[in-house]
């Protein structure tokens, strides 16, 4: 097993071993505290152009199945971990880990100290980093590279604000999940048809709301309003996603052409980023984010305490303590308060319009890995879009409740 190097824009490194494929990778390295769900995470494309540690020291253990990824592929830039499986240790699993990083070409690094590194990147914030194992660790003449040519190398590497990725990670084509009956049996007639943006969206994600009856109409992020329109949907779906939404110009606009026809909208993690945006907030970026399935959120329509699953560096800039009119155009988007905020650090976690059917979550209620303490929201949008069923119009018909105090 060749030697690997972690190097972070700081000039911080780790020495460790190679682990998946040799070679180099750079990115926005992160910290996922989840103790489960590694392949749900490594098939995530909200973590495309990112370098994931697992704080969790053995990853690996139960290799990797045919069932649980979460898209076609691993969109991991890199992969840290402590101390990786020698065998996996599952009656599902058709492959090692080690392998699956292997044949996808993802650069990893194993065997360092990855509780000392998380502490690092909470005291001084995420940052880019490298990893460089083989041949990228030589000179052409043989040398061992120098740290500071090392260092170079990351410091060239684009940051992740102002990164526009969701078309880097979305679909080319549109295509339909079917409804689903309660015997799992493919539903003659949908209860509902909902058009679902796919900023990096989760194959979970319509999966549970197929299992509630909805017919899901997955289209790529470069669809515009009337590709949305054309589905006729009774609801529209933001998916979650890479990048700084405050350069997802585009989705933004489609967005506030669902919100001026007031049909009922839901959005999940970057999704509710760009509904924040739209409604006039700003967003900025966390000092070290929230990834993992172990954070507690409280949603304040019921005081209950939701123990949920996160990947995302950007939150909302909402005022937490009461509604307050939405500031895009004057208000044309009328009231809107936080519904969910996280309890460990006051994170707007939700967003309810109390002037439209719309509301989001910055959270992963999918489950996939992690709680299932938030599934009722997949209910809570069939419920929005069965109250409201034919009620979206035209922009000139839309009542928005413009300057409502």
């Amino acid at each position: 097993m060749s030697d690997a190097i972690l190097v972070l824009e700081d000039g911080r490194t780790f020495s460790g071993r190679a682990y998946g494929a040799t070679g180099r990778t750079v990115g926005e390295i992160v910290f996922n505290t989840g103790m489960t769900g590694y392949q749900e995470t490594l098939t995530d494309p909200s973590y495309h152009r990112q370098i994931v540690v697992m704080t969790a020291p053995h990853i690996g253990n139960t290799g990797v199945n045919d069932d649980d990824p979460e898209s076609t592929r691993i969109w991991v830039a890199g992969y840290v971990v402590r101390d990786p499986a020698r065998r996996s240790s599952s009656w599902r699993a058709r492959r090692t880990l080690d392998e699956d990083l292997v044949a996808q070409g993802v650069v990893g690094i194993s065997g360092i100290d990855t509780r000392a590194l998380t502490r690092h990147l909470r005291e001084r914030g995420v940052m880019r980093a490298g990893i460089f194992s083989g041949a990228a660790l030589a000179r052409p003449e043989g040398e061992r590279r120098p740290v500071d040519e090392l260092v170079d190398e990351v410091l060239a590497a684009p940051p992740m604000v102002g990164a526009d990725l969701a078309g880097e990670v979305s679909v080319d084509t549109a295509y339909v999940v079917p409804a689903l009956g309660a015997d799992g049996a493919p539903l003659d007639e949908p209860v509902a048809r909902v058009a679902a943006v796919d900023l990096g969206i989760k194959s979970m994600t319509p999966q549970r709301m197929a299992e509630r009856g909805i017919e899901v109409h997955v289209l790529p992020a470069t669809a515009a309003i009337d590709d949305v329109l054309a589905v006729q949907p009774d609801g529209v779906f933001f998916s979650n996603g890479p990048g700084d939404p405050s350069a997802a110009r585009h989705e933004i606009d489609v967005l506030r052409g669902v919100l001026d026809r007031r049909i009922p909208f839901f959005g999940i993690c970057y999704g509710n980023q760009l509904f924040g945006r739209a409604l006039g907030f700003g967003t900025y970026k966390l000092r070290y984010g929230h990834r993992g399935v172990n954070q507690p959120v409280m949603d304040r329509t019921t005081g209950k305490v939701e123990i949920t699953a996160h990947n995302h560096g950007f939150a909302v800039d909402a005022p937490l303590d009461a509604e307050t009119v939405a500031p895009f155009d004057g208000g044309r988007y009328g009231r809107v308060r936080v519904s969910h905020v996280d309890l460990n650090d006051d994170v707007v976690e939700g967003l309810e319009a109390l002037d439209l059917p719309a509301f989001s979550v910055q959270y992963h209620p999918e489950a996939a890995a992690g709680p299932h303490d938030a599934a009722y929201l997949f209910d809570r949008f069939l419920d929005l879009m069965t109250t409201h069923r034919g009620t979206g119009g035209t922009p000139d018909a839309a009542t928005t409740g413009k300057g409502a105090a």
